[in-house]
């Protein structure tokens, strides 16, 4: 058995990882270093390996409504809703309680665009669950695992 889990190949990944160019000796520049120009060289991945399809950009698209639509109008009603408590019922709230109110929705409203795009399910067979809290753990672990490949290639 190896030490690495496997796992599955999600549609838009690419099937198989390229390897990187020989490094070639150095030879002497005729050019000036300001006059550089990178051609000929082809991109690591097509735009057609790169793309989310768009079953799961749609379902992306839903989540992050919900997820951050909702608080952000309760955030919006909040503010509305406390104009019209003062201007026409001539209750007094705290003007620090309204702004944390607000500051609340409208940070889960942006923690919402997160939660919305990690949670959606990336497998294009598989819609996901309701609250995606499985796809979440699994995209978050492979967020992390991609993060600490990137760490470990740099150093």
């Amino acid at each position: 058995m190896s030490a690495e889990p496997e796992r599955n190949n999600l549609p838009f990944e690419p099937k198989t990882k390229r390897q990187k160019p020989a490094k070639v000796k150095a030879q002497p520049v005729t050019k000036p270093e300001s006059s550089k120009v990178k051609q000929g060289k082809k991109p690591p991945y097509t735009k057609e390996e790169m793309a989310i399809p768009k079953v799961i950009s749609d379902r992306m698209v839903r989540r992050v409504a919900g997820f951050s639509g909702i608080p952000t109008a309760l955030g919006i009603t909040t503010l509305v809703a406390s104009y019209l408590l003062v201007a026409f019922a001539d209750i007094k709230l705290p003007p620090i309680a309204v702004l944390l109110l607000n500051m609340g929705f409208f940070g889960l409203g942006v923690l919402g665009i997160t939660y919305g795009v990690l949670s959606t399910s990336w497998d294009i067979d598989r819609p996901g669950t309701l609250l995606g809290w499985g796809e979440f753990t699994t995209n978050w672990g492979r967020m992390v695992e991609g993060w600490r490949t990137t760490r470990q290639n740099k150093v």
